[in-house]
């Protein structure tokens, strides 16, 4: 509201300075709305405005509409606000400094409706010389209009000839480069975020998530120590969120990496379910050597039937037979369903039985 005085000020301040060339009537009414208009008495500065009389295409009616846009703007009306505006800007009777001031208030005004076609059609031209809230506006209508990639030019042209620009643009770029699939960019933005605040653990996590769907997982773990060695300690959700992170962009390698550095070096307590998620991590990474050590181990502290399924399975896939039909044997003791394990050992056993008659061919 204290803007919005404000900028009401200024256009009885200009109107005043143009005294000489408009109509007296004119120029009372525009006083007289503006003393109602600060006093909060809206109806007795519109009845001022509607009793006011000007020709068409001249300073005065543009005076006028502008003058009616900011009694609009003051009540709320912003739809009504920015047509009356919108008109007198494109009067072209508004000197530079009026046009100017406009253009910037159509924008704002259009912002606030998610008009983001129209503030950028607005603020465009201005962009080369724009301050700080042009810019601001200009960067969130491009985003909001679906266009971040020229968004980001502006906002990194910010930042960069202001060193010490708010936190918010720091974090509008690392959005922004991450959502694009601009990794490196977003992980230098995060840095620098760091920087600033190098004892906040949600910093540390941010970045070790972005070298993580990068798929850098051993800099992510790197992260993650260099955080523990300042004391700074996350919890288990956030690191169990790491994994889950390439699991949802289809990194299964990565997740495993990472999950078992976080095992191994104890950032994340062992428990059979993260044990169970980083072998078919490694199974799905077509890394079945490695899957089949971690559900063997799992199998051999559970002795879950289910567990000795997998590692039959894993075997199996690997044409490792007598393996497979050996752990098939422990999973049926396990109590694995009956009619499943006899099913995967009629297959195990005529393969390995098509296996030996091969060889005995080949050794003939």
């Amino acid at each position: 509201m204290y803007r919005l005085l404000f900028l009401t000020a200024l256009v009885w301040a200009s109107a005043t300075q143009a005294a000489q060339s408009v109509d007296p009537s004119v120029l009372k009414a525009l006083n007289t709305a503006q003393a109602a208009q600060q006093q909060g008495n809206y109806s007795a500065a519109r009845r001022a405005l509607d009793g006011a009389k000007a020709a068409p295409d001249t300073l005065e009616q543009a005076l006028l509409w502008r003058s009616r846009g900011y009694l609009a703007w003051a009540e709320g009306n912003n739809a009504q606000a920015i047509e009356l505006l919108d008109k007198a800007l494109k009067s072209k009777h508004l000197d530079a400094e009026q046009s100017a001031t406009e253009t910037i208030n159509l924008a704002r005004l259009n912002l606030v409706e998610k008009r983001y076609k129209q503030v950028i059609s607005l603020l465009a031209p201005l962009q080369a010389k724009a301050n700080e809230e042009q810019l601001q506006m200009l960067v969130q209508a491009y985003q909001g209009a679906g266009q971040p990639a020229k968004a980001l030019p502006l906002a990194e042209r910010y930042v960069k000839a202001n060193p010490k620009a708010a936190d918010s643009w720091l974090q509008f770029l690392v959005s922004m480069n991450a959502q694009l699939k601009r990794y490196p960019a977003a992980e230098n933005w995060q840095r620098q975020l760091l920087k600033r605040h190098v004892n906040d653990v949600q910093q540390w996590r941010q970045l070790a998530a972005l070298e993580q769907i990068s798929g850098k997982p051993e800099r992510a773990l790197a992260t993650l120590r260099a955080a523990y060695r300042k004391g700074l300690r996350f919890k288990a959700s956030e690191l169990d969120n790491l994994v889950l992170m390439a699991s949802a962009a289809d990194q299964p390698w990565q997740g495993a990496t990472l999950l078992q550095g976080m095992l191994e070096q104890g950032y994340l307590q062992r428990s059979s379910a993260r044990e169970e998620r980083l072998g078919s991590l490694w199974w799905q990474a077509r890394d079945r050597q490695k899957a089949v050590q971690v559900f063997q181990q799992l199998a051999k502290n559970s002795g879950s039937g289910q567990h000795w399924l997998k590692v039959a399975q894993l075997q199996m896939e690997q044409a490792h037979w007598k393996a497979g039909l050996a752990a098939l044997k422990k999973a049926e003791a396990g109590g694995a369903n009956r009619k499943t394990v006899n099913d995967w050992r009629r297959w195990a056993e005529s393969e390995l039985s098509f296996a030996e008659d091969s060889n005995l061919l080949s050794n003939r």
